[in-house]
């Protein structure tokens, strides 16, 4: 409700400000322009992702330093923390990163942020800015209007930064043009109360303008011009360091719980900056004073004088928030829980499901379609999240309880023990319950990512829908199959039941190897998934009842009927669909990556002849 009221207040309060004062014309104008450089910058950023942003995550923030480090450069490029806030919500609720990694984005972020100020204060204000921004912008254009993604991702930057020029120009002149129509000395007060006042003032210019830097920007001028004293420059720049949170909290409305934990994050450290910057306000100042004096600064540039406090009071937070990073993260993992508190959002076994509600998608939130790589990330997790309630669905279908699949257990005692045909569950009711809903909506997310990723990326986008749909013919197939396996595992006649029993343990033993590859994903090199793999489709091959010298001597026998073959010989088929859907799944699932390189990699996958030459000294299961 607050979000749709949000853009009508805006529009009402920005048409009443026309009216009744001309001269915003020129600021709101700058404020525009200078907003619409950090959208051109987005987009001219998202030109250069497609794996490389996802390598550069795991290289530069696997480390908290790193992440301080880079939360300061990517805000100082983009010059946005807010941005930057957004970005790192995405990437979080993506799983490209951890929440303690991206708490250290997020304080570097707030430290990056102050780049900009030094930038204005230092330079925007003595020059014709605008004379920079004129061949910027032409060149820009050019850029744009080329078919090489790479030179378009170059002409979006070129340009945003030639906006982001032209709208501090453009506030520049306003200010000093409305100096005379506003006099903000008319809200300032002695002692916090004044304080206080500035520092709200600073917060609500934050919220409308959605950017902290634009609010900086603005807060530069007018101390240039007059407006304003260096106090309540102070108390401005503080609220608008809080200010930022907002956009934080309201790019997490679409994220997933991490992204909602990140948003949480953010808005502590801002609040805890805040108050100690007002709390210290007096000794900062001093220090600032102290400082300039060292660094050559006059002591009557204020501007310059306004970015050293805004650096100073953010490095501040960051040192006294620093040592309590992995207690804020775990703090915030116990206050903000999934609805569903179950460690595992799969059947439960060995127990009466009585869970109505279908089971919803994890990871598929609006905020991550905002990027390219954190879009086909969404993909893969929410992949795996069918697979492991397909995986069970088929367990639950066959009477394969996940304690005995899951452990070391010899699975051969499955083909002693007496099946109650009663126990098979209905696999259509757990299709509509655990599967149907998930499987549509990542269709549909597939579908909204497309547009955005590039050649590699959609190959495997298709390579994941295909495994999406291996995993729904799996289930499918199994309905089929527990047709003939609940009549003939209660079946008196010895022979049969034992073919159907055999068909069971190669579906609980394919099942096993699965559940174990997927718990040594992560430790495992591509080559060693695409052995493994391999030499699953190999064993495939090998177990094929066609292939089975013992069903043909007891057809030759006559100990099978006719129609009981056939039946066999039907659901076998099955059997072998089943496997095969599953471990294609399961190599798309353990190569896929958000840049699409997992592509080549399955291209590469070992033939046939070459899995038997790399395993023939491999042992064997029962070999010594």
């Amino acid at each position: 409700m607050i979000r749709k009221l949000f853009l009508p207040t805006i529009l009402l309060l920005l048409g009443y400000g026309f009216w009744i004062m001309p001269e915003l014309k020129e600021i709101l104008a700058g404020v525009a322009i200078f907003l619409f450089g950090m959208l051109a910058l987005e987009d001219g950023f998202k030109a250069f992702t497609g794996g490389l942003l996802e390598r550069l995550l795991k290289r530069t923030t696997n480390k908290l330093w790193k992440s301080l480090t880079f939360g300061v450069v990517s805000t100082t490029l983009m010059q946005s923390s807010s941005l930057v806030t957004i970005i790192t919500i995405s990437f979080l609720s993506a799983g490209l990163l951890t929440l303690v990694q991206g708490v250290g984005i997020i304080f570097g972020a707030n430290l990056g942020t102050t780049t900009g100020a030094w930038l204005v204060a230092g330079f925007g204000l003595k020059v014709n800015i605008s004379a920079y921004a004129m061949p910027l912008l032409v060149f820009g254009v050019i850029f744009i209007f080329q078919s090489l993604k790479a030179l378009r991702g170059l002409g979006y930057l070129l340009a945003g930064i030639g906006f982001l020029f032209l709208g501090i120009h453009y506030m520049k002149e306003g200010f000093e043009t409305f100096q005379d129509s506003i006099v903000l000395s008319d809200y300032m007060a002695d002692g916090i109360k004044g304080l206080l006042i500035f520092t709200l003032i600073g917060m609500l210019a934050t919220v409308v303008m959605q950017s902290s830097h634009a609010t900086l920007v603005l807060i530069i001028t007018a101390l240039a011009a007059g407006q304003i004293s260096y106090y309540n420059a102070l108390a401005l720049a503080i609220g608008a360091n809080v200010g930022t949170t907002i956009t934080a909290i309201i790019g997490s409305m679409g994220a997933n719980l991490e992204g909602k934990r990140l948003a949480a994050a953010h808005l502590v450290f801002n609040l805890v900056t805040g108050v100690t910057a007002l709390i210290l306000i007096v000794p900062l100042a001093g220090l600032v004073d102290t400082l300039a004096e060292g660094l050559g600064i006059s002591e009557t540039n204020y501007t310059l004088k306004l970015s050293l406090f805004h650096t100073l009071f953010n490095t501040l937070g960051i040192l006294l928030m620093l040592p309590f990073i992995n207690q804020l993260c775990r703090t915030l993992e116990n206050l903000l829980k999934p609805k569903d508190r179950r460690k595992r959002n799969v059947l439960p076994e060995g127990q009466v499901d009585r869970r109505q509600r279908k089971v919803q998608p994890k990871f598929l939130k609006k905020a991550v379609l905002n990027n390219p790589d954190t879009a086909l990330q969404a993909v893969i997790l929410e992949s795996q999240h069918l697979f492991d309630q397909s995986y069970s669905v088929i367990a639950r279908g066959l009477l394969l309880e996940r304690e005995l699949l899951e452990s070391d257990t010899p699975l051969e005692s499955l083909a002693e023990a007496e099946v109650d045909p009663g126990s098979f569950a209905d696999i259509d009711d757990l299709y509509d319950r655990y599967i149907r809903k998930v499987y549509g909506e990542l269709l549909t997310f597939a579908a909204l990512a497309h547009p955005q990723l590039n050649s590699n990326q959609v190959k495997e986008l298709f390579a994941l829908k295909a495994a999406a749909r291996d995993l729904v013919n799996a289930v499918k197939d199994t309905k089929h199959l527990q047709k003939n396996m609940k009549r003939y595992l209660a079946s008196d006649d010895r022979y049969i039941k034992a073919q159907y029993q055999q068909l069971r343990v190669q579906l609980a033993t394919l099942l096993r190897k699965l559940f174990f590859i997927r718990q040594h994903e992560q430790s495992q090199e591509d080559n060693d998934a695409e052995l493994v793999i391999s030499q699953l489709r190999l064993s495939l091959e090998k177990e094929d009842i066609i292939n089975s010298d013992a069903l043909d001597d007891l057809i030759r026998h006559h100990y099978l009927a006719p129609k009981v073959t056939s039946s066999l010989m039907n659901d076998s088929h099955y059997c072998r669909s089943i496997s095969k859907n599953m471990v294609n799944t399961i190599e798309v699932l353990m190569t896929a990556s958000s840049s699409g390189e997992g592509v080549l990699s399955r291209e590469l996958a070992l033939a046939a002849d070459e899995v038997t030459h790399l395993t023939a000294d491999i042992p064997q299961d029962g070999e010594n």
